[in-house]
């Protein structure tokens, strides 16, 4: 496999060989960080649509800090759709910095400046974006 010289995808990609699913990584911190997210989930069920979550937010990710192809939309639209729910727009925003923050600690001292500097862009982006979604 080449490795990707999208350093998003990158840190993914590196994150994939240490881990196979990152869900419960993702989901202890944000738990962690945002106690108040634990009871937007059923107690029953909800491993299949943290896990769906979590992969449409990849995707998503990707596509925004890469091509632009039209998955990277899906944000404004969940966005759009949590407000609905009543999540609050900066709780949605700060999904992806749990994201990035758990690859940082996994990926350890294979996380690069490269790489730590892509994300602090995507976050600065995602936060125009998401946060003008409003």
């Amino acid at each position: 496999m080449d490795a990707s010289p999208n350093p998003i995808e990158r840190s993914f990609e590196l994150a994939a060989l240490r881990r196979t699913d990152l869900a419960p990584l993702v989901y202890r911190r944000l738990f962690d960080e945002h106690p108040e997210t634990q009871t937007m989930f059923r107690t029953q069920g909800s491993e299949f649509v943290m896990g769906s979550m979590l992969a449409l937010t990849i995707e998503a990710i990707l596509d925004f800090a890469g091509e632009r192809s039209g998955h990277f939309r899906l944000i404004a639209c969940e966005a759009a759709s949590h407000d609905a729910y009543g999540t609050p727009r900066g709780l949605f925003i700060a999904f992806f910095g749990v994201i990035r923050d758990t690859l940082r600690e996994l990926l350890d001292d294979a996380w690069s400046p490269n790489i730590a500097q892509a994300w602090d862009t995507f976050l600065v982006e995602i936060q125009d974006f998401a946060g003008s979604a409003a």
